[in-house]
């Protein structure tokens, strides 16, 4: 306080406690992708970060899912290309004849998988094709957020190659070198493949072309994942590009049904059963012929129902069009695993060995053996596994980070709990810039670190029997900094922490003894 002039009773206060560092969240992605609109009471959100917490707010501000049409065509005689059908001995296969958009879909599956408050970046909109320049750019509004602690791109993996090594790459430079507060879940190229398919090896083309930079801010999951996403509902025959073909399968299979009727002659076809049969027939045509025709949504719901219950081919047309769209990488549903692991055992919990939801099976099984190189390689690039195991579903079986072969980095909460501490204890120091430079403010400084990392450890955050096990804070002069330090409005702080790693390795050894009785 000030000179006391007057004669009187002066109150004086003093804070008794140091100030409290508050943990700062731990699981807020980022998506950045393409979407139907991007608007917010008719102010554009494009390429603005927008924060949502619920799959209803994205259809407000960004819209729904793209229409994804599929065409139906001859199979090639090529043994290796899947077929969908067959008609008449004739093999069809059905292939998606526009551009796939993943944003909404993935944001449905992270929603499903635990997901939570999380930012969106919408850089464009259905009537534009991707682009790897367009996505890069839609990260680097993501520089002036500080929320986000995760950045993920699902619609990466629909570009070519070495386009989606580009963007990955400047995902990588984004969360370890620019803002070294936030961790990338990258996606396989074509990671639906197994590693033993004629085109390559997708793990290995993956490693090789990523390269070697900021690694530890980076995990990857393989292979990708059967969902459920997609239901029945969400496809018709509007899934179909060529109408025209759909409606000559289905003609042809009516037909066929009632091809014995051709034989008969007019007599015949007058009889009671007979007739009901030739009109039945006409009638299933009629609906057929429907599909050329203009429609209300009433009356393509009707249409669709119907054919379904007559058409055992258009039903195998719609579940195979409802198959590869539920073929999804699964980044967006690990960035919801993160934020349902954060928010019920804390981020240094490894995401690992919890279970997926709305995911039928992975698209490849792998084997322990296959596993094993995925996991540990000379090269460090460890990729997670998801695997299915009978009675628990799909887990998540790994639990790395891009640099396996680091003592450090090598495990995603670690990297993670180590982001946490130091973010939680940038933003509260900030309360002490320009603070004299003076061992009140050391012993101020260190009490309210120590009391953070307490807590900390004390919630299983920290591994060590006692708090100095666990932790150390360090400040002061001849500690941490030298006179030359103080004269230059440096105050430098050491603080030492053990973070708990995840028993990856469980060993557990028989054997035989004597008996005693």
């Amino acid at each position: 306080m000030g000179v006391m002039k007057t004669p009187g009773v002066y109150i004086v206060e003093k804070n008794a406690f140091p100030n409290s560092v508050v943990e700062v969240a731990t699981a807020v992605p980022a998506f950045v992708g393409y979407t139907e609109k991007a608007d917010n009471g008719g102010k554009s959100l494009h390429n603005k970060p927008w924060r949502i917490a619920s799959m209803s707010e994205f259809r407000r501000y960004f819209g729904g899912p793209a229409l994804q049409q599929f065409e139906i065509s001859d199979a090639d005689d090529d043994a290796t290309t899947s077929t969908a059908f067959s008609q008449d001995g004739k093999a069809y296969k059905i292939k998606q004849s526009n551009t796939r958009y993943l944003l909404y879909h993935s944001m449905m599956f992270f929603f499903q998988n635990g997901g939570g408050p999380c930012h969106i970046v919408s850089v464009g909109s259905y009537q534009d094709d991707l682009d790897a320049g367009v996505l890069k750019s839609g990260i680097t509004p993501l520089i002036k957020e500080q929320e986000p602690t995760m950045v993920v791109i699902p619609e990466v993996v629909q570009l070519a190659e070495d386009d989606c090594i580009n963007v990955q790459q400047a995902m990588l430079a984004h969360c370890g070198g620019k803002m070294k507060n936030r961790v990338a879940i990258l996606d396989i190229w074509e990671g639906f493949k197994d590693r033993q398919h004629p085109d390559g090896d997708c793990v290995e083309k993956f490693r090789s072309k990523l390269g070697i930079n900021y690694l530890n801010y980076a995990t990857a999951y393989y292979p990708w994942l059967n969902t459920s996403i997609v239901q029945d509902s969400d496809v018709n025959f509007h899934s179909v590009s060529n109408i025209d073909k759909l409606t000559e399968l289905l003609t042809f299979e009516i037909s066929n049904a009632f091809k014995d009727l051709d034989n008969l002659s007019e007599d015949e076809l007058k009889s009671g059963s007979n007739k009901l049969r030739l009109t039945k027939k006409q009638q299933m045509l009629d609906e057929v012929a429907k599909l050329s025709t203009e429609q209300s949504d009433f009356e393509q719901e009707q249409l669709n129902k119907i054919l379904v219950s007559i058409s055992p081919i258009y039903q195998t047309i719609l579940a195979d069009i409802k198959f590869q769209q539920n073929i999804l990488p699964p980044a967006a549903a690990m960035a919801g695993v993160y934020t349902m692991v954060d928010n019920s055992r804390g981020v240094w919990k490894a995401p690992a060995n919890v279970s997926l939801n709305a995911v039928v099976s992975p698209t490849v099984n792998i084997s322990d053996d296959e596993q094993e190189d995925l996991n540990v390689t000379t090269q460090g690039k460890s990729i997670n596994a998801i695997r299915p195991f009978i009675g628990e579903g799909t887990l998540v079986w790994g639990a790395r980070t891009l640099d396996g072969n680091s003592l450090d980095w090598r495990y995603i909460n670690v990297r993670r709990t180590m982001i946490m501490l130091e973010e939680s204890v940038k933003l509260a120091s900030k309360a002490y810039v320009f603070e004299p430079n003076v061992a009140n403010t050391w012993v101020s400084m260190e009490s309210m670190i120590g009391n953070f990392l307490y807590g900390i450890w004390k919630r299983g955050g920290l591994a060590g029997a006692s708090p100095d096990d666990a932790y150390s804070v360090s400040v002061g002069l001849g500690k941490t900094m030298t006179a030359d330090d103080i004269l230059e409005g440096i105050l430098r702080i050491t603080v030492l922490v053990a973070i708990s790693r995840p028993a990856e390795f469980i060993e557990i050894t028989f054997q035989q003894q004597m008996q005693k009785s």
